[in-house]
């Protein structure tokens, strides 16, 4: 069962969602979250615990003086507000606000039982909805409301700052052989061509981001079990695509030594090659159609798979133009006639050769019997067969001397 922290952010209505980590990079994005959701920042300070998240050393005997880390004091640098670090053990007990006995209470009327969920989205979505119902809960003997509070202090908020800070922790780990990166101690995927290459790589508190220079090449949920694998098989299209390509390679008749000629190859011979080339080439074909899925709908290249099925014709080319085909019909029906879009319903333009053939088999016999022939000469067919039957009927009936 995975763990999920949820940072609490004791002002305002809601807070931040969970998170699968509690490392910096969750500390510094629950920050950014909650100062989204409340609207701006409070402007005197913040209290905090002296956690190793914000601060490094606690110098004792110098007051509440701590030596913090260095990411951390960018952070507040950036949105412009002051920390105020409690003592530590149980003199500071008092100064934390009640923060502790509000995580209790929250604990106790929404986490118990443990609530059942599919994904981590839904768990957030559910605290959202639990922190929307506290907005109408009175503290104590308040008369007002944490949302009435709430909007008398929203104008004391100072706003947020005009470009959003990147939480990350930025690292450059190298792309290995199988097209993964490894980010603490799990392995994402990234794109067949940064085999080798050194990338850049943003660890958030949910997803992992990796760039190659400026450009964003893949984006991963965050994957918080040792070992784990986050992997996109889409990103090895294209290297199974050249596998494909090099196997597709059949060997050719090589001239004889010293010959200019060509070993002779048996007839049933030429026909086994030529199956297994057919054979090994529908891999590549399979691929090519896979590939069609990045530029194309779903349902678009289904149609186009259909109608080519229909016309014996399946190659990536004909599916991609019967599915370009079916994605322009789909977008000239209106919402007055939302009738299905079938391989039937849209009109064809790749024809079977063979029906086309069967259905004017004259016509077909005619251009066969005018193209010339290497074997005659480069004579047609029907002029070859003229010439020898006018040879015949001139020679006559053959005589003894």
């Amino acid at each position: 069962m995975p763990h999920v922290r949820v940072p609490a952010f004791r002002f305002g209505p809601g807070g931040a969602p969970g998170y699968p980590t509690q490392a910096q990079e969750a500390f510094l994005e629950g920050h950014i979250d909650a100062f989204e959701e409340t609207g701006g920042i409070p402007t005197r300070h913040i209290r905090y615990d002296n956690l190793t998240d914000a601060v490094s050393t606690v110098l004792y005997g110098t007051g509440r003086r701590r030596t913090e880390n260095e990411r951390w004091v960018l952070f507040r640098s950036h949105y412009g507000f002051d920390a105020f670090y409690c003592q530590p053990g149980i003199e500071g007990a008092h100064e934390k606000g009640g923060v502790e006995g509000d995580v209790g209470r929250f604990r106790r009327t929404h986490l118990s039982p443990m609530p059942v969920v599919d994904s981590l989205a839904e768990l957030n979505e559910q605290i959202r909805v639990w922190d929307r119902a506290d907005e109408h809960r009175r503290v104590g003997n308040r008369i007002r409301t944490v949302e009435q509070d709430y909007a008398l202090d929203r104008a004391a908020l100072a706003p947020l700052p005009a470009e959003r800070f990147d939480p990350g922790l930025t690292l450059t780990p190298r792309v290995d052989r199988s097209s993964l990166v490894r980010v603490r101690m799990a392995s994402y995927s990234v794109p067949a061509r940064l085999v080798h290459r050194q990338v850049r790589v943003s660890l958030r508190a949910s997803e992992v981001v990796v760039f190659d220079g400026r450009t964003e090449v893949a984006r991963h949920p965050r994957v918080v079990t040792r070992h784990g694998q986050s992997v996109d098989l889409d990103r090895y299209l294209e290297r199974a695509e050249d596998q494909a390509r090099r196997t597709a390679r059949v060997d050719r008749p090589r001239p004889s030594p010293g010959r200019g000629d060509v070993h002779p190859c048996p007839r049933g011979v030429l026909g086994c090659g030529a199956q297994d080339r057919r054979r090994r080439r529908r891999p590549r074909a399979l691929i090519e159609v896979l590939l069609l899925h990045r530029s194309m709908h779903a349902a678009d290249v289904v149609a186009g798979l259909e109608a080519a099925l229909q016309v014996g014709a399946v190659t990536a080319d004909v599916v991609a133009v019967e599915a370009r085909r079916a994605a322009g019909v789909a977008e000239s029906v209106t919402a007055a006639d939302p009738a299905p879009i079938t391989p039937a319903s849209v009109e064809r333009r790749v024809v079977s050769l063979t029906q086309r053939r069967l259905a004017d088999p004259a016509a077909v016999a005619a251009r066969l019997n005018s193209r010339p022939r290497k074997t005659l000469c480069w004579k047609t067919p029907a002029g070859a067969l003229t010439e020898l039957l006018a040879s015949t009927s001139q020679g006559g009936v053959a005589s003894t001397g």
